[in-house]
């Protein structure tokens, strides 16, 4: 009877185990998801302005 119940135990910790593990791999997951979402999100606030160059001086200014 011994060997059963430490064969129960041990699948019951390998369970709880892996549910941790599976639990914190979602978390680090969606931290990671708010921090790209959020570097995409400022990136975004700038539009890119185009330069033109001024026949005359040479110099580019913006349009």
């Amino acid at each position: 009877m011994p060997p059963l119940i430490l064969a129960v135990a041990g699948a019951l910790g390998g369970t709880m185990l892996v549910r941790w593990a599976m639990r914190e791999v979602r978390r680090v997951n969606d931290e990671l998801d708010r921090i790209r979402t959020a570097g995409m999100a400022e990136a975004r606030v700038e539009p890119v302005r185009r330069l033109r160059r001024d026949p005359k001086t040479g110099a580019y200014w913006p349009e």
